[in-house]
C-alpha cells in the first residue's frame, strides 16, 4: 500500500486566483495606486467576517503602522489571525480587538525576514503554502477577494486537498482485499475519539467503527473497547460510481474523501483536536445521489437508545460496565444538483453506568455555535501546535518521511492530554486486542509524548496511578508485598489478560503472558521515571511517581529468591521472547528489576525508611543478570546457550517470519529462536544498567536469533543497530518498521495500526540516530547520520524547554528556547539557548552515550 505522489497548486499563478477557495491570503498595497486612495470603512468589517470563517490575512505595507490599522479598521475577533507588516515589512504586528500588538521584529535591512516570519506563521496555524493566495493591490483588490472568499465558505465550499507528498497519505480505489487494513491507516482521532477512515458510503468488505478511549463493554469474562454510534456515514440515492480517493492530511489531520467523478461526492471529515469528543463532517454532492439521512447509526447487532429532539438527535449504546452517549445535528443546503451538508456530532462516554446524551448534545450546540469554518480553523491550528513540537524532517528519503509522519501522526492522536488516557495496542484506529493496555503503551507509546507534548504522557500515567489500588490488591493475592500490575489491562485494573485462545490447529491453549509476563511491573516504573526525567515534574515526582517506582520495587524485593550461595533469582517469568516460557533469570526482566530497584532507592528517606533501601540495594548487587564478562554477551535466560544453535536468519533470509509456524512450537521453545527483542531491550531502555562496550556483541549474537516475530522488534534493532554504527543495517529495520502497516506486513493491519511499532519509529530515529536522552538535568545528544540522508532534523521538548536538533553530514546545529543544559557530541557540558549553535559530529563510537 502506497501513497500517491502530486505537486501542490500553485496559488501564485494568475488562473488559480479567485477560482476556489483558500485558507489564507498574503495581500500587498500596491502603493502607486493605493496612496491617493480614501479609506474604506467597509474594508474593516469584510476583515473581521472572513476572520470569523478562519480565514488567515496578512497585510503588507510600506506605511506605518498606524495609517495601516487606520485604513484597514478591522479589529477581528478569530479564529483566523489578521498580520499587519508595516514600513517595509521589518515588524510584523498581529491584531485583535484591542488594536495592534508587536509579534516580530527583523533586524534585517529588508523585509524578507518578516515575509518568511508570516509563511511559517500561517504554517503554523495549519496553513500549507498551496492554501495560500498571494495579491497585490489597492483595498478594492482586497475587499473583492474576502467577499469572493467569505462567498464561497457561506455557500459550503470545501477547502482544498493538500497533496504534498511529505505531508499526505493518499490512497486510491476500494480494493475489498486492502478496505480494513486502510481504514485503520485513515483513523482521525483526538485522543478520545477516534473514527476509522471508512467510506462514507456502505462498504461490504470494510469494518467502520468508532470508538472512545477507556470505555469498555464485558461479555463474560471478555472486556472489549465498546462500539459508538457512527457520525460518518451518508445515504446515497444510488451508486455515485467511479474513482474513490481518500487524502489523509497529516499536518491539519484532516481526512478527504470523493466518490465518483469531479461532480460526484467529496467531504471533508475530522476529530477535533481543539475540543476533543467532537466530530466534523462537511459533505458537497453534486451529482443528485445525496438524500437525507440519519445522522447517527448504531452499531450492528448493539442495543441502543435514541431521542429527538427540536435540535438534533441523540443515541446511547450500553456494553456494561461502559457506556457512549453521541449527539448530532445535520444541517443540509444548496440545491438539489449542489447540495452541502454539515454535520456536527458530539460525544459522551462513561466508564460506569448511563453516559449523559445531555453533555453530548451541549458538545453539538457548542461547535454549532462556530459553524464548520472556524472549527476547522482551530483543529487545524491544534495539529500544527503539536507538530511543533513533534516533527522530525528526513531531507533524502521522501518515501520514509511520509512513512515516519504518519506514525507521528497517529501517536499524536492515540492520547488525551487531560484525565487518564488509556491507549490499547491499537490506539483508536481498531479493536484488536479489545482495546486492552499492554507494555506496548509504556514502554513504546508514552517516550514519545513525554518528550513532545507532556500533558498527554502525564495523562498516560493517571491511568497507572489510578489503578495502582488494584495492583495492590494483585500482590497481596499472591502473597506479596507491593504492587503486581497486569500484563493486559483494561478499565478495572485487574488483569484481563484471555486464560485461553486457539491455536492455528483450532485447538484451545492455555495463555500464559498473564501470570508469567512479570516484566509490566518494572516496565510502568520505567514509564514513571521516563516522564520525571525528560519534563523535570517535580510534584509527579515526589508525590504519585515516586508511589509508583515504590510499589513496583517493592514487589521485586518480595519477588527475588536468594539461593544458598546469596545470589537472587526470579524463576519461572516470560520475557519479552514469548516463545520461551517459564524460564528462570531472564535477563531482561532481572535487570530492569535492579534498575527499579536501584532507583526506588535513590529517592531518599522519603521514600522508605533505611532498611528497606539497604535491603533493596543489596538485592539489586545479588540479582544474576546472566552475563558473561567473556563474551560481552548476557544470556536470554538461564539455560538458553543450552538449546539448539539456530540461526533464524539463515532459515529465513525474509523476516519478519513466525518461527513457531516455520519450525513448529516444540522445537521453537528447544531452540535458541527469539520472537522479538530481548536481552536487547536493556540497552534499549537502560543503558546504564549494562556493562560497557556490550551492546555490539549482544546485537552479532542475537539479531540472527531472532525471527522479529512481533512489530516491536525491528525498531528496537534499528535504534541499537544505529547507536552501534551500524546505519545501513538501522535504515532497513527503520524502514521495516515505519512499513508495518503502510505495506501491512504480517496482515495484521485490518485490527489497528500498530502503536507501538510506531513509537519505536520515533524512538529509533530520537534515540537511535539523534542520540537524544535525558542525562540528569542535562539533555545528552550524540548523532549519527545514516548514508543517503541529507539531513535529519527533530523536534522535542526537554524540561519545558523547545528544542531543536538538525545534523548535517559533519555537523549538527542545536537550540533549546528557553536555555537548558546539555552535552554535546563530544561529551562536553554546554547551554543551548535560542541562537541555534553549531558543533562537530563526534567521531567515537555513538554506542557510548554519556
Amino acid at each position: 500500500m502506497t501513497a500517491s505522489t502530486s505537486t501542490p497548486a500553485d496559488a501564485n499563478s494568475a488562473s488559480a486566483r479567485l477560482t476556489r477557495r483558500f485558507e489564507a491570503i498574503i495581500f500587498e498595497f500596491d502603493e502607486a495606486i493605493a496612496a491617493a486612495q480614501r479609506s474604506d470603512a467597509g474594508i474593516g468589517r469584510l476583515i473581521e467576517e472572513a476572520s470569523a470563517h478562519g480565514l488567515e490575512l496578512a497585510v503588507l505595507s510600506a506605511t506605518r503602522v498606524d495609517n495601516l490599522d487606520g485604513r484597514l479598521a478591522a479589529r477581528p475577533s478569530g479564529p483566523g489571525c489578521l498580520l499587519l507588516a508595516p514600513a517595509r515589512g521589518r515588524d510584523v504586528f498581529r491584531v485583535d480587538r484591542e488594536g495592534p500588538k508587536l509579534a516580530f521584529r527583523s533586524t534585517a535591512d529588508q523585509g524578507e525576514a518578516a515575509v518568511r516570519w508570516i509563511a511559517a506563521q500561517l504554517w503554523r496555524c495549519g496553513v500549507a503554502a498551496s492554501q495560500v493566495l498571494r495579491l497585490r493591490g489597492r483595498i478594492d483588490a482586497l475587499a473583492a477577494a474576502l467577499e469572493d472568499q467569505i462567498a464561497r465558505r457561506r455557500r459550503g465550499e470545501l477547502p482544498a486537498v493538500e497533496l504534498d507528498p511529505r505531508w499526505a497519505l493518499t490512497l486510491e480505489g476500494d480494493d475489498p482485499l486492502l478496505e480494513r487494513a486502510r481504514e485503520s491507516i485513515l483513523t482521525i482521532a483526538d485522543g478520545l475519539l477516534g473514527t476509522r477512515g471508512s467510506l462514507l458510503v456502505a462498504s461490504e468488505t470494510g469494518d467502520p467503527a468508532v470508538v472512545m478511549s477507556g470505555v469498555y463493554a464485558r461479555r463474560g469474562a471478555d472486556t472489549h473497547l465498546l462500539a459508538a454510534p457512527r457520525w460518518n456515514t451518508l445515504a446515497l440515492d444510488r451508486d455515485a460510481g467511479g474513482v474513490v480517493r481518500r487524502v489523509l492530511d497529516l499536518h491539519a489531520g484532516v481526512l478527504h474523501q470523493r466518490v465518483g467523478s469531479v461532480d460526484g461526492l467529496e467531504a471533508v471529515l475530522f476529530c477535533s483536536l481543539a475540543r476533543p469528543a467532537t466530530a466534523v463532517l462537511r459533505a458537497r454532492d453534486r451529482s443528485g445521489s445525496m438524500r437525507p439521512s440519519r445522522p447517527l447509526s448504531p452499531p450492528p447487532g448493539a442495543a441502543h437508545q435514541e431521542g429527538h429532539p427540536d435540535e438534533g438527535c441523540w443515541m446511547r449504546v450500553s456494553g456494561a460496565p461502559g457506556s457512549i452517549a453521541a449527539a448530532a445535528h445535520d444541517r443540509l443546503h444548496g440545491s438539489a444538483r449542489d447540495r452541502v451538508l454539515d454535520r456536527v456530532a458530539g460525544y459522551e462516554g462513561a466508564a460506569h453506568g448511563a453516559a449523559d446524551e445531555h453533555a453530548a448534545l451541549d458538545r453539538v450546540q457548542r461547535a454549532r455555535a462556530l459553524g464548520f469554518d472556524a472549527l476547522l480553523a482551530e483543529h487545524r491550528r491544534a495539529w500544527a501546535g503539536r507538530w511543533e513540537d513533534a516533527d522530525v524532517l528526513i531531507e533524502g528519503d521522501p518515501e520514509l518521511q511520509l512513512a515516519v509522519r504518519l506514525a507521528i501522526f497517529h501517536l499524536i492522536a492515540s492520547a488525551a492530554d487531560m484525565g487518564e488516557a488509556a491507549v490499547g495496542a491499537r490506539g483508536l484506529t481498531g479493536r484488536a486486542y479489545r482495546g486492552h493496555v499492554f507494555w506496548d503503551s509504556d514502554v513504546y507509546v508514552l517516550p514519545f509524548l513525554a518528550a513532545t507534548h507532556p500533558k498527554a504522557a502525564r495523562a498516560m500515567l493517571e491511568y497507572r496511578i489510578r489503578r495502582l489500588p488494584a495492583a495492590i490488591r494483585a500482590a497481596r493475592t499472591q502473597h506479596r508485598d507491593g504492587a503486581r500490575f497486569p500484563w493486559e489491562s483494561a478499565r478495572s485494573g485487574r488483569d484481563a489478560t484471555p486464560r485461553r485462545t486457539r491455536d492455528r490447529a483450532g485447538e484451545l491453549v492455555a495463555v500464559l503472558t498473564g501470570p508469567l509476563e512479570e516484566h509490566i511491573v518494572a516496565d510502568v516504573a520505567w514509564s514513571a521515571a521516563c516522564y520525571i526525567d525528560w519534563t523535570a515534574d517535580r510534584t509527579f515526582a515526589a508525590g504519585p511517581g515516586r508511589e509508583l517506582i515504590v510499589q513496583t520495587a517493592r514487589w521485586w524485593a518480595s519477588r527475588i529468591e536468594p539461593d544458598e550461595h546469596g545470589r537472587g533469582h526470579i524463576r519461572g517469568v516470560i520475557g519479552p521472547d514469548e516463545y520461551h516460557e517459564h524460564v528462570d533469570d531472564n535477563a531482561f526482566t532481572n535487570v530492569m528489576a535492579r534498575w527499579n530497584l536501584k532507583r526506588a532507592a535513590a529517592l531518599g528517606p522519603d521514600a522508605a525508611c533505611e532498611p528497606e533501601r539497604r535491603r533493596w540495594l543489596q538485592l539489586a548487587d545479588t540479582i544474576a543478570d546472566g552475563y558473561d564478562p567473556a563474551t560481552g554477551i548476557y544470556e536470554q535466560f538461564a539455560g538458553f546457550h543450552g538449546l539448539e544453535p539456530i540461526l533464524i536468519a539463515k532459515l529465513a533470509p525474509q523476516r519478519p517470519v513466525s518461527a513457531d509456524v516455520l519450525l513448529g512450537h516444540q522445537r521453537t521453545r528447544a531452540a535458541q529462536v527469539v520472537k522479538q527483542a530481548d536481552a536487547l531491550m536493556l540497552h534499549y531502555l537502560i543503558p546504564n544498567e549494562t556493562a560497557p562496550d556490550s551492546l555490539a556483541p549482544n546485537l552479532d549474537f542475537y539479531e540472527p536469533r531472532t525471527a522479529h516475530g512481533s512489530t516491536l522488534s525491528p525498531g528496537v534493532h534499528a535504534a541499537l543497530l544505529a547507536r552501534a554504527g551500524r546505519l545501513v543495517e538501522a535504515v532497513q529495520m527503520l524502514r521495516l518498521t515505519a512499513q508495518i502497516d503502510l505495506e501491512d506486513i504480517g496482515h495484521m493491519t485490518a485490527g489497528g495500526v500498530h502503536l507501538a511499532a510506531m513509537g519505536s519509529v520515533w524512538r529509533a530515529i530520537a534515540f537511535g540516530f539523534v542520540g537524544l536522552r535525558p542525562a540528569g538535568a542535562a539533555l545528552a545528544i550524540d548523532p549519527v547520520l545514516p548514508p543517503g540522508w541529507d539531513a535529519l532534523e527533530l523536534r522535542a521538548r526537554f524540561a519545558d524547554s523547545r528544542v531543536r536538533v538538525r545534523i548535517h553530514p559533519d555537523t549538527v546545529e542545536l537550540s533549546a528556547d528557553p536555555p537548558i543544559d546539555a552535552l554535546n557530541p563530544a561529551g562536553q557540558p554546554v547551554e543551548l539557548t535560542r541562537r541555534a549553535q553549531t558543533f562537530e559530529l563526534s567521531r567515537q563510537s555513538p554506542g557510548r552515550l554519556p
